[in-house]
């Protein structure tokens, strides 16, 4: 069973001119005391009256009161470029109707709503009932959904077991000037496409997992709008979110009244339909690979033009084919936008289709490309790189492992390996920064279940660190081909330059899809497809890259996806 999350705060409502008061003892408290009739697990944020209210109508048993008063709402970042924003003239006067509003009139309204995302985040860090999802439900929300819903219709449990990514409820929006005080034209802007539907505040959720990922994009999402002057409420946020992360967000659509019983309803009557903005993945169709010969070349960057254009020059020094036949994109992860200019720059001068993400994360990226990959009809195979993994042109002949470094003609060679053998996918180095493929590295991140039966003499993974007699990895053959030796047998996939052809990606990356795929749990599943016969990868017994970040950036904003 999910649990719920909620809050409630003595704004000062009852002060508001007609239309806009509502009592908190008289409204506020008789909606929270309907909610705590639910028979599920509660966490509960408020102050220390609040807490006693609570406490005399429910167990500690499947409560959990967290105190957290009003002024812990005024100790953030936040607080005080809302008020800034909301006491502006500019702002308020966008709608007749805005500066007698609660986001207009109320110090507290905007940053306890904004808080909302914040508040299910901690409320995931501190939960004493282990849940495995948190929804966010306002204290307030039986004023228009029955609370016969979760008492007597299950709708939880229905929602527990049907929703798998992170949901809103949205509803038709027909905005002019703004949403909410947000300027449309602004909000369009970050949605990257005219926005006609609002994502409500009253209930979301998913599970812990995609909490902690979804605070991270609305802290930075608030962070920048709020910065620059634009401000609605939360649901501003959670409606651009929807929008610009599809491969996070579903959504669920109510009436334009935007009542959210609609969306509870539909739940009770297994009528719910949960939609995002994710385009449907095309089938991968079996194709004579040698007509597909037009090949792509994919860079991910992130903060950092030097790198981009370091790598770019060891290619035109090693083989000028990876940039001269090939169709090129770059993934641009940047959160700096300063550097945007230059990018465009670089990808103008060498050819590049600049393909700009918010930082979607190394292996999130990964993935977009072979999705992007996937839908290019022309394309039959392509080469992927990061941007601090060049090619080497230094002196030394050899890499620590003993294996060349420099071959002429790689990029036509490699191809001609990769049809020869049928190879789903082709490695370029043998030796990679923190290890090499003397070890099987497949062997720390496989489930437990198969590391013991696949690896019945090493059947456990050190208490700590790494262990010096890991698993090595097992070749199949060894062969030679223009002059340069390569291998078949278990090779594991990972992040590290690659050839891939248009049925390996599909394979590795599009018939099965994780929410959160990360690098390891890519490299476990492709291990296992691999040990079944399903994929057939190889490796150049070479070492023609190596990795080089000479341009950092802050340890916390690495992200994996």
């Amino acid at each position: 069973m999910i649990t719920l999350v909620t809050g409630l705060w003595d704004l000062g409502r009852d002060n508001l001119t007609e239309g806009w008061s509502r009592s908190y003892k008289d409204h506020y408290l008789k909606k929270l005391d309907e909610l705590l009739k639910i028979k599920c697990n509660l966490i509960i944020f408020g102050d220390k009256e609040l807490n006693k209210f609570v406490s005399e109508r429910r167990q500690v048993e499947d409560t959990q009161f967290i105190l957290r008063d009003l002024e812990w709402f005024k100790n953030n970042e936040f607080y005080s470029d809302i008020q800034k924003i909301r006491t502006n003239p500019n702002w308020y006067n966008q709608s007749g109707w805005l500066k007698e509003s609660t986001q207009g009139s109320l110090e507290m309204y905007n940053p306890i709503v904004m808080s909302k995302m914040f508040l299910l985040n901690d409320a995931r860090i501190l939960d004493k009932f282990n849940s495995e999802k948190l929804y966010w439900i306002d204290a307030g929300i039986t004023n228009t959904v029955s609370v016969g819903y979760f008492t007597n219709d299950n709708v939880l449990e229905k929602i527990d077991s049907k929703f798998n990514n992170f949901t809103f409820i949205c509803f038709p929006y027909d905005a002019v000037n703004e949403v909410h005080g947000f300027s449309y034209d602004k909000m369009s802007e970050y949605c990257k496409t005219n926005s006609d539907m609002v994502a409500r505040g009253g209930f979301f959720g998913g599970t812990k997992e995609m909490i902690s990922e979804m605070n991270v994009l609305y802290y930075g999402l608030l962070k920048d709008t709020l910065s620059k002057g634009y401000m609605g409420t939360e649901e501003s946020i959670f409606t651009i979110m929807t929008y610009i992360y599809p491969s996070l967000i579903d959504y669920v659509k109510i009436e334009s009244n935007g009542l959210i019983y609609k969306f509870f309803e539909d739940v009770k009557n297994n009528s719910v339909k949960l939609e995002s903005f994710r385009k449907p993945l095309k089938p991968f169709i079996q194709t004579d690979r040698k007509t597909l010969d037009t090949v792509g070349l994919y860079v991910i960057t992130f903060n950092s033009p030097s790198q981009f254009e370091t790598l770019i020059e060891s290619m035109l020094d090693y083989d000028p084919s990876f940039l001269t036949k090939t169709k090129k994109y770059l993934l641009n992860n940047s959160t700096d936008l300063s550097t945007t200019k230059r990018y465009n720059q670089l990808c103008e001068q060498y050819g590049f289709e600049h393909i700009k993400k918010d930082n979607i994360g190394i292996t999130g990226g990964r993935q977009f490309i072979a999705e992007h990959f996937n839908d290019q009809e022309d394309l039959g195979y392509y080469y992927f790189f990061e941007d601090d993994m060049f090619f080497y042109n230094g002196s030394e002949n050899s890499c620590k492992n003993g294996f060349q470094r420099r071959v002429d003609g790689l990029f036509n060679k490699t191809l001609n390996i990769l049809k020869k053998e049928n190879f789903d996918f082709l490695k370029l180095n043998y030796t990679e920064f923190f290890g090499s493929h003397q070890t099987q590295w497949s062997w720390y991140n496989v489930p437990q279940e198969f590391r013991e039966s696949h690896w019945t003499e090493k059947p456990n993974l050190p208490t700590q660190g790494y262990d010096p007699d890991a698993p090595c990895l097992e070749f199949k053959h060894i062969k030679s081909l223009g002059g340069i030796p390569y291998s078949s047998g278990e090779i594991y996939l990972s992040n590290w330059p690659i050839l891939m052809s248009k049925e390996g990606n599909y394979k590795c990356y599009i018939k099965k899809k994780f929410n959160s795929p990360y690098e390891q749990t890519i490299m476990s599943h492709n291990y296992q497809e691999m040990v079944k016969g399903n994929i057939n990868p190889g490796l150049l017994l070479l070492t023609p890259t190596e990795h080089n970040r000479f341009d950092f950036y802050p340890p916390e904003l690495r992200k994996e996806c």
